[in-house]
């Protein structure tokens, strides 16, 4: 289901011009953050915005720099480029608290821009995290050895994808900003609460990865649902309704 409205563009002095989608309503603010070289076009982004317009909840979909319809070249973004961009829009577009859903590679930079948001901001300012087979310490856990020598060698690694007609690149500024922004060897100090979905036939992100996520997250209130028979993108009919009801859930507290 695509949105029929183009996009908006956050301008930024000297960083490349992001485009988001944004509607007012209540909060806290339901921000979407893709995977790695996805875009808020997909079929998860634009179901939870539709939702969201429907039932007149805040809700900001974006386009990281270097992708989608965000200015910028994807070699020279790296994960704590893409970090910025979320807390730029966030800063720019949601008032209050923020409830944050990352899909894949977007539940590390989830991760990662809730941390900074509570640093900078308090705790109140997170409301709550959702992740959609969510992959955080990608950089150390989804590459051989072999691939890894070869990032740092050439200063790049190509690889075919089932998921799109271009090949996923990694680059070395990208792989070096993943291993120096690593998360699942310490307590993740987040005490929001937190729900982690993950495909039990998952074949790019291990469910066990949600699992020991769990288990480092400071916050006594996680939940991991594994979907049986769910793939990595979890965008069936059924797996969209799981994640609708999910984000419905902790954006409004039982009172």
């Amino acid at each position: 289901m695509a949105d029929i409205t183009p996009p908006a563009y956050l301008e930024r002095p000297g960083r490349p011009r992001l485009a988001y989608r944004h509607v007012a309503g209540s909060g806290p603010t339901i921000v979407f953050l893709p995977g790695y070289m996805s875009d808020m076009e997909g079929g998860k982004a634009t179901a939870l915005f539709a939702w969201a317009a429907a039932e007149g909840r805040a809700c900001l979909l974006l386009d990281y720099a270097g992708c989608g319809s965000s200015e910028g070249l994807f070699a020279e973004q790296s994960l704590l480029d893409w970090r910025g961009d979320i807390l730029d829009l966030i800063d720019a577009k949601a008032e209050g608290p923020v409830l944050l859903v990352g899909s894949s590679l977007g539940g590390w930079l989830m991760l990662l821009a809730a941390l900074a948001l509570v640093q900078r901001d308090g705790p109140a300012r997170v409301a709550g995290l959702v992740g959609i087979a969510a992959a955080p310490d990608f950089t150390d856990w989804g590459f051989t050895s072999e691939e890894k020598a070869i990032i740092e060698a050439e200063g790049e690694l190509s690889e075919a994808t089932p998921y799109s007609d271009q090949p996923y690149v990694t680059t070395r500024r990208f792989w070096q900003s993943g291993e120096a922004n690593r998360l699942l060897g310490t307590e993740i100090p987040l005490a929001c609460p937190v729900r982690l979905l993950h495909g039990q036939e998952d074949g790019d992100v291990p469910p066990e990865i949600s699992l020991t996520l769990a288990a480092a997250l400071a916050s006594a209130d996680v939940q991991v649902t594994l979907v049986k028979g769910g793939d990595h993108r979890l965008s069936r009919e059924s797996d969209i309704a799981l994640l609708i009801d999910t984000v419905a859930r902790l954006a409004t507290p039982l009172s």
